[in-house]
């Protein structure tokens, strides 16, 4: 097992210098912790711990002898306060919190804690999840263990690769840059989780390659999947590739995506924040926002502002403060929040929710303001008129597109790009005819032309997909620019002078 990180113990060092009673640490790694607080607890006093198992005893010695008549919580607690004396001590109790429904063990902690207070000593509790009472809870200082940074994390990486190879034969051809990617993709998790991850990824195929950086991130996208369904990972396998036109945000993106590398800092680049990207329906926005995760090979993940608000008070903010926690702990990560104004759009406005709207946004602006972590905002809208205009000022994001319905030539590339999909080379059609009929449709309705005039295709006996075929499946649906011409009109009225033309 790879040793407690040097930043744990310094942390635990602080916290039990006897400032604080009661220390609360949570951590899915309980054996990490133990070796972390055997380094951290100064060797001139008494050091005991106790389980439901072990009772309380010694936690010098691997084998110490029980103390007699402690196997319960409450007579581990009371022997401290009558037993140990005025000497300072430390005392960690593995599991406390489910035993302090019962009163008396509750009664017990609450005077153990006055007694450590007393000796400046330290009554330790570790747990995996720590839900305690409100009379404990105010007396609480929880301990913020660092999780490990990308050196720590390489290591971990090559310290599990070798313990796999101990049992079993493993493959290892893996390149300098992908084992880096690896590393940065398994900051946010402890280190426990960073070991079962990498432990999954080399036993499925018993390689440790360049294609495990994709299942390293799926297998960390499922060590990481709780949170009540408002954050979700999202597959982004789309490449920029794939995506006709928004020539002026690929070449941003790309100019940026070195500044995600560790010595970033080092050379005086701040890390790239995040980006708008406001337009037309169906023009790329969300495809975009995919295209970024795989480019910079981190994971996607969405945001579902609509899901954040709950009938419950106090728990819409919890949601949205869980969620951009955890994608700073994910990082570096793309969060994507897609149609952003339905999320916040009351905020702009007096509503009747009693302020929550406008508390939901503050929460939102303030991270976007504050964070440190690697994490790359992009949101997308349809409506602007809808946004509170806080969120569109400077510094609030590195830059705002405008997302406009493709060009002739852009709908020449598009139109390619989705009949290579289906095994339809370009060179088989009117390319000219084509453009000219999709003038005023969008990338999402280009390609849904080209699914209907598949069917069509499909239905007549399979017969080869034609020219004529498109053409009049574009003829037979206006497009959301004739639709909606007057909202599209003002959205581009609106956009000069304040977005940068994604081409």
């Amino acid at each position: 097992m790879t040793a407690p990180g040097s930043a744990i113990v310094h942390v635990l060092k602080r916290d039990l210098d006897g400032t604080h009673p009661l220390v609360v640490i949570e951590s899915d790694d309980e054996l990490e912790i133990r070796d972390a607080l055997f380094a951290a607890v100064d060797p001139s006093i008494p050091y005991r711990r106790w389980t439901a198992v072990q009772s309380l005893a010694s936690a010098r010695l691997a084998d110490a002898k029980p103390i007699a008549d402690t196997e319960t919580a409450v007579a581990a607690l009371v022997w401290l306060t009558t037993h140990a004396g005025s000497e300072r001590s430390v005392a960690v109790f593995y599991d406390l919190a489910a035993h302090l429904a019962e009163p008396r063990t509750l009664r017990a902690l609450r005077e153990a804690i006055a007694w450590a207070r007393m000796t400046f000593g330290v009554i330790v509790l570790v747990e995996r999840n720590a839900s305690l009472p409100d009379a404990v809870e105010a007396e609480a200082h929880r301990a913020q263990l660092p999780l490990p940074d990308g050196a720590e994390l390489e290591g971990i990486v090559r310290d599990t690769v070798r313990e796999i190879a101990k049992s079993r034969a493993v493959e290892a051809t893996i390149r300098r840059s992908t084992l880096d990617a690896i590393a940065r993709t398994l900051r946010g998790l402890t280190r426990r989780q960073a070991r079962a991850v990498v432990t999954a990824s080399v036993v499925q195929d018993d390689t440790f390659d360049d294609d495990d950086l994709e299942q390293v991130m799926l297998h960390k996208r499922n060590a990481c999947s709780d949170l009540d369904g408002v954050l979700e990972f999202v597959q982004a396998p789309v490449s920029m590739d794939r995506i006709g036109g928004l020539a002026r945000l690929k070449a941003w993106l790309a100019a940026r995506a070195l500044a995600t590398a560790d010595d970033a800092e080092r050379f005086g680049l701040s890390l790239p924040r995040g980006v708008m990207l406001l337009g037309v329906q169906g023009a790329g926005k969300s495809l975009a926002a995919k295209a970024v995760a795989t480019a910079w090979r981190v994971p996607l993940l969405r945001l579902d502002a609509g899901a954040l608000y709950d009938k419950f008070i106090g728990e819409s903010e919890r949601k949205l403060r869980a969620s951009l926690a955890q994608a700073d702990r994910m990082a570096p990560a793309v969060l994507w929040i897609d149609e952003i104004e339905k999320g916040f759009a009351s905020a702009s406005s007096l509503s009747s929710d009693g302020g929550l709207s406008r508390r939901m946004f503050g929460t939102l602006l303030t991270w976007m303001q504050e964070r440190r972590s690697a994490t790359f905002l992009v949101a997308t809208a349809n409506d602007i008129s809808a946004l509170p205009p806080e969120l569109l000022r400077k510094g609030r994001f590195d830059e705002i597109f405008f997302v406009d319905l493709p060009d002739a030539a852009v709908r020449r590339t598009i139109l390619g790009i989705h009949l290579a999909q289906r095994r339809r080379p370009a060179a088989d059609f009117d390319m000219d005819a084509l453009v000219a009929a999709t003038e005023g449709f969008s990338g999402a309705e280009i390609e849904a032309g080209i699914e209907s005039a598949l069917r069509v295709a499909f239905a007549d006996d399979r017969r080869a997909l034609a020219t004529g075929d498109l053409v009049d499946a574009y003829r037979a649906s206006p497009p959301i620019s004739v639709v909606m011409s007057d909202r599209i009109a003002a959205l581009r009225a609106w956009s000069r002078g304040r977005c940068v033309p994604a081409d």
